[in-house]
């Protein structure tokens, strides 16, 4: 079933039903939507021979990619994950995933430093250059604000690498409904979007950010997807 580009609140509100009507636990459409993604990798020759690093931030957006991790890992791809956020801040899905990947041995380190100097500038840059892909999981829809601090910082680190970089439903830092970047968003190679395109990806310029865009069906019932069918043509 194709579906019509979805705004923030309907993303939103397909997630909530799916849980409070059908019983469907978010952490198996987290495990959906992280596998999509890393199969899409695994499909542009990301092999032994290729370093992923996978930037994540303390919400569901890395815990997608904490997902990702694990795929890559199980086909010998290696994988380091960097949590903007301790250990022990990460709750729900996403402390779910960094438990997982500390009892498999995936190698994680954690952003703890709250300042975005000269010095923290190129010690994020070092850890970045070591890779040949970073997969994007930093923030989600639901931003609404304009992206500071550290986030911020990591985000220009990214974009400053020149790394092709995947990002996991939308990239870090793009308004999902406008598709205008608030204050600082990623520039990825190409955007893993989970369900439906969201609203903001056709607004002009908003491809400068997202690059190929690609869907990937996360288990969403039929039944909570009908009334946003595309209509023949769109």
């Amino acid at each position: 079933m194709a579906i019509r580009p979805l705004t923030r609140e309907e993303v939103r509100g397909l997630d909530a039903r799916a849980v409070q009507e059908l019983g469907l636990p978010t952490l198996v459409l987290m495990e959906n939507a992280g596998r999509g993604a890393a199969a899409w990798l695994r499909g542009q020759d990301v092999g032994r021979a290729t370093r992923v690093l996978i930037v994540c931030g303390p919400g569901n957006n890395g815990g997608d990619g904490g997902v990702v991790a694990r795929h890559l890992d199980a086909c010998g791809v290696p994988v380091r994950v960097l949590w903007f956020a301790q250990a022990g801040q990460l709750r729900g899905d996403a402390a779910v995933q960094q438990d997982i990947l500390a009892r498999a041995g995936l190698e994680q380190t954690y952003w703890e430093s709250d300042d975005a100097d000269e010095d923290e500038a190129v010690r994020l840059d070092s850890t970045i250059a070591e890779a040949d892909w970073i997969v994007d999981g930093l923030l989600g829809t639901g931003l609404t604000r304009p992206v500071e601090g550290t986030l911020a910082a990591a985000i220009t680190a990214m974009n400053r690498s020149g790394k092709p970089i995947l990002a996991l439903d939308l990239p870090s830092g793009l308004d999902a409904d406008s598709g205008q970047a608030l204050g600082v968003a990623v520039r990825a190679r190409a955007t893993a979007t989970f369900v439906a395109p969201k609203l903001g990806f056709s607004a002009p310029g908003a491809s400068d950010f997202t690059g190929k865009v690609f869907v990937v069906e996360i288990g969403v019932p039929r039944c909570l997807l009908k009334p946003f069918e595309a209509s023949e043509g769109a």
